[in-house]
């Protein structure tokens, strides 16, 4: 079998049971996003010309590790916000639309 560009996964039946394996060079996967975030982790959001800006404070008196997950376009990084910090991420594209912050 000839793969050019595209992982190639190879799966075989053990005994009844499927096993699947990926190549080693495989890229490791993105954080996924978990639930909601709690209440603590505050969210501003606003409409912008070309997309969102989404600030995110930590108010939970311990370090939180959020994104935020955008619909219809890809999610932000996985960001490690500490007891009273903020971040504002900033979504430039005409598909994507605020859905929610997650824990990550």
């Amino acid at each position: 079998m000839r793969a050019t560009g595209v992982a190639v996964v190879t799966a075989a039946v053990l005994g009844g049971a499927l096993a699947a394996t990926a190549p080693a060079s495989a890229a490791p996967a993105a954080p996924a996003a978990g639930g909601t975030a709690p209440a603590c982790v505050n969210r501003y959001v606003t409409g912008t010309v070309n997309g969102f800006d989404v600030l995110l404070t930590n108010n939970c008196g311990k370090t939180m590790r959020v994104k935020v997950v955008v619909k219809y376009a890809s999610d932000s990084p996985c960001y490690t916000l500490r007891a009273g910090a903020d971040k504002l991420y900033s979504y430039e594209g005409i598909t994507g639309q605020y859905d929610r912050t997650a824990v990550c």
